[in-house]
Formats: C-alpha cells, sequence, structure tokens
C-alpha cells in the first residue's frame, strides 16, 4: 500500500500528525489519545498498515 493511501484514510478517521521524527511521522488519534509511530516508506505492508489502524482505534484500510 502506498504511504499517502494510509494517510489519507487515517486523516478520514480523525488521526492528525502529532511531530516528525527522525525516521517515523508519529500520529495521534485525540478522541481515543492513542498514538502510533508511521514509517516514511514509500510503500507500507498490509499487515504494518492495519496494525497501525488498530494502534490508532480506527477501521483497518481496504
Amino acid at each position: 500500500m502506498k504511504l499517502g493511501e494510509l494517510l489519507r484514510h487515517l486523516r478520514a478517521h480523525g488521526c492528525e500528525l502529532l511531530r516528525e521524527g527522525k525516521r517515523h511521522s508519529w500520529w495521534h488519534n485525540q478522541a481515543l489519545n492513542t498514538r502510533t509511530a508511521v514509517p516514511r516508506h514509500t510503500e507500507i505492508s498490509d499487515v504494518l498498515a492495519n496494525k497501525i489502524c488498530k494502534d490508532l482505534g480506527v477501521p483497518p484500510v481496504k
């Protein structure tokens, strides 16, 4: 999956960029007060994308 698709999905479900790290971006879901790291690769595996969604409390990407 492309990184842009995942980020659009996260924004659509109320998540926002918290800060930029050295190799990862940190995303935050204010409604659930959860955060997780999202790597800045052009391609992200589907397993990792689903884990990121689960960590942030949003439905998995289809």
